[in-house]
């Protein structure tokens, strides 16, 4: 007797399943894009002042209504965008002080430091002289 395994049962089914699913999108998908090229195809034509026949107005005023749509839309976008420049540019701006300032503070630390390092050097010969005297004074 010969048995199917049922794992092999359920895969056959979910590719089934898979596979109509995504007949289903395609088909929908294609049904979309006719109808976008069928409704918008008049746009497209090119625009003869003898044989273009005028829009309707309903046409014009779906027409004049994408139009203001996509103004708004990108008006807030481009001043967004244009916020957005602004803002870089402040913070670029401080970056630069702040780098500068960072700077001049490793500057002054180097010449301060320097500074210690001359006077810890002056401090340590005088008292090597010191002691070099009063070693004589002792043996003397």
């Amino acid at each position: 007797m010969n048995a199917i395994r049922p794992e092999k049962i359920e895969a056959a089914e979910t590719e089934t399943a898979v596979d109509s699913n995504l007949a289903a999108v395609t088909e929908v998908e294609a049904g979309i894009r006719d109808f976008v090229r069928n409704d918008i195809a008049y746009l497209r034509r090119p625009a003869s002042t003898t044989d273009a026949p005028p829009l309707d107005a309903s046409a014009e005023a779906t027409v004049t209504n994408v139009n203001s749509l996509i103004q708004r839309v990108a008006g807030t976008s481009l001043a967004e965008i244009e916020n957005l420049i602004s803002e870089l540019e402040s913070l670029r701006d401080l970056l630069h002080a702040e780098g500068q300032r960072v700077q001049r503070e490793i500057s002054g630390y180097a010449q301060l430091s320097q500074a210690a390092m001359k006077s810890t050097r002056m401090i340590a010969d005088n008292v090597a002289q010191w002691k070099r005297a009063a070693d004589g004074l002792r043996n003397s």
